[in-house]
């Protein structure tokens, strides 16, 4: 004998309730941004008149551009540079990664199989490239040496990182960050929010989310979302961050800032913003030290990017340092690569 399933006006109201989450919870994954193309999807109340920020105090300007070369590709999307006495420039595009000299003599190609998403330069000049959801290892002839398993359907791969035996991939599509041996094993995943280990989690709006690791032996990664960068253990564990939203130029502007960082031979930081284009230096604790450039250098970027993109949003610098202490700046607009040195230092503000 079937028994009758009795509905109350409350056990009603509960499936209500669960229905519309697990509705929310299927829109809320299919609105992910992994190309960045739909904007910071903020309201007109968000929108800000940049011009009197465009103008950065010259005093604070502390390097000059010496070159710039074009990479010759239709599309761009990192770059690298060599360790040790390799002084190349590694820049991956297309389904390329190109080999410049340190001058921007374009001195080879290593062939993909498909389009590269970020790329670094490990011991012994082997190349680390991540496509959208798996990782390829190659030699600095171009041979491949090994093809990593894919890290799931949803991944989308923005940033390598990689000590001694230790890599680590960034990945905006599951915000999160997964730690691999050197032969691509899993290892652990950084990052994923747990308010009982005071974990944040990361706040990836755009498909800019990068990772490096510092001297005192830390991960150090960008919460755009949080306009920060953040500081973990290899096991995981959330040590500190820095980084405030703010249209100064200390802080970091817009809906999710900043997008790209590097490190400098000293331990400092040099950061990259989007939107209101700024390329900084902080010190290891978040102080800011000073500009490498700003919206006046990147007028021509700032155009041309407007009008791929159609005033939605702005496409990201990407950002290296060589051996040298020069900064190599990625321009995906105007596909070519600008070299900064230091012309100056600081100007120290008495009391």
């Amino acid at each position: 004998m079937q028994k009758r399933i009795h509905i109350t006006g409350k056990n009603f109201a509960i499936i209500i309730i669960v229905v519309l989450a697990i509705i929310a919870g299927i829109t809320a994954f299919f609105r992910i941004d992994t190309t960045g193309r739909k904007g910071s999807g903020l309201g007109p109340e968000f929108s800000y008149d940049l011009d009197t920020y465009r103008e950065i105090d010259p005093d604070l300007i502390l390097y000059e551009e010496i070159k710039k070369f074009s990479t010759g590709l239709r599309e761009t999307r990192a770059i690298a540079a060599g360790r040790g006495d390799n002084q190349n420039i590694y820049v991956a595009g297309d389904s390329v990664i190109v080999k410049f000299s340190p001058d921007g003599k374009k001195l080879s190609e290593i062939q993909l199989e498909n389009p590269p998403r970020c790329l670094t330069v490990g011991e012994n000049d082997t190349i680390y490239v991540g496509t959208k959801n798996y990782m390829v290892v190659y030699n600095n002839e171009g041979k491949r040496l090994s093809q990593w398993e894919h890290l799931g359907p949803n991944a989308y791969l923005t940033s390598i990182a990689i000590e001694k035996k230790h890599v680590f991939a960034a990945d905006a599509g599951n915000r999160i960050i997964h730690h691999l041996d050197i032969t691509g094993n899993l290892i652990n995943r950084i990052g994923a929010k747990d308010p009982s280990r005071n974990i944040p989690g990361f706040v990836i709006p755009s498909p800019y989310f990068d990772i490096a690791i510092t001297a005192d032996g830390l991960l150090r990664a960008t919460n755009p979302g949080k306009h920060r960068i953040e500081a973990y253990t290899f096991g995981g564990d959330f040590e500190f961050s820095w980084g405030r939203p703010s249209l100064a130029i200390e802080a970091f502007c817009g809906c999710c800032n900043p997008v790209n960082f590097a490190l400098l031979p000293d331990g400092n930081f040099v950061t990259c913003e989007k939107g209101l284009t700024r390329v900084k230096i902080f010190d290891a604790e978040g102080n800011f030290i000073g500009v490498v450039a700003g919206p006046q250098q990147f007028i021509e970027h700032e155009k041309v990017c407007n009008e791929k993109t159609a005033n939605r949003t702005a496409v990201g610098l990407d950002v290296a340092v060589d051996k040298q202490g020069r900064i190599l700046i990625l321009d995906s607009c105007l596909k070519e690569v600008r070299i900064f040195i230091r012309k100056k230092e600081p100007v120290t503000i008495q009391p």
